[in-house]
């Protein structure tokens, strides 16, 4: 399973979102740090999920590298996000 896929799986699973996009920017860092051949290493996400009412920025983005320890302690090199409830938009 690609990183992509676990990390979508991983979210999908925990957060029962309404919406989610996982996207792999690695392509995008080529020569800089944490980039290896075969990318993987760079990631986007944009979740949208009734879990995070009530939670701060913050603490909606640890539950995120909680949930991702293991990738982000591995192969993920960078990971930025954009964690939101339904009522907040895009």
């Amino acid at each position: 399973m690609s990183v992509k896929d676990t990390i979508t799986k991983k979210l999908s699973e925990a957060f029962a979102p309404e919406s989610l996009d996982v996207t792999d920017e690695s392509h995008l860092h080529e020569g800089h740090a944490g980039h290896r051949p075969g990318g993987e290493t760079h990631f986007r996400i944009h979740i949208v999920s009734r879990a995070f009412q009530g939670k701060s920025r913050i603490d909606r983005q640890r539950m995120i590298n909680t949930l991702l320890a293991p990738e982000l302690a591995g192969r993920v090199h960078a990971l930025a996000m954009k964690v939101l409830t339904p009522g907040e938009g895009a």
